[in-house]
């Protein structure tokens, strides 16, 4: 039979796997929603997903740091840059460290650029931290892997043509 002790820690250890799951179901939302928002061509609604002093990265792209910034480039990109996109992510893994996070996951993307359709696959690099009991992005690094006209594909060697 059980001790206490031993019964206090099992349902410690219980707790602690249930919270790293809450935890990693929250995160794997947030990034859903940072998606279902560049799909749905709300910017406004990617800025909240943001800790205040965040990090954005997208290469070539350009870079935003601070919620309001990051807002202000998806502004811009949604409606100037990218008339027409829809992103699909694929493979996220998540690493739960107690109120900070990482996690990793590819973009596939089907944007409209300068009126011509693109390919995009890519990978995103995710700093989370939880703040007040809510995960939001710390810092987020896009790596592309290709950026190509539809009508040329990727299989030549210059494979990032979009936003340059």
């Amino acid at each position: 039979m059980a001790t206490t002790a031993e019964l206090e820690r099992r349902v410690q250890d219980l707790e602690n796997q249930v919270q790293e799951l809450e935890d990693r179901g929250a995160i794997q939302t947030l990034r859903m929603r940072f998606h279902e928002c560049v799909n749905e061509k709300n910017p406004d609604g990617i800025g909240v997903l943001f800790s205040p002093n965040a990090e954005l990265h997208y290469s070539h792209l350009g870079t935003a740091i601070g919620r309001e910034k990051i807002t202000a480039f998806f502004r811009k990109g949604l409606s100037e840059l990218v008339p027409f996109v829809k992103q699909y992510l694929h493979n996220h893994v998540v690493t739960v460290n107690g109120s900070t996070a990482t996690g990793l996951s590819y973009l596939e993307a089907t944007p409209v650029h300068k009126g011509e359709s693109y390919l995009v696959a890519a990978r995103f690099d995710d700093e989370y931290i939880k703040e007040n009991g809510r995960w939001y992005f710390k810092k987020v690094t896009l790596t592309p892997h290709f950026m190509v006209p539809l009508k040329e594909g990727w299989a030549q060697e210059d494979r990032i043509k979009m936003g340059r």
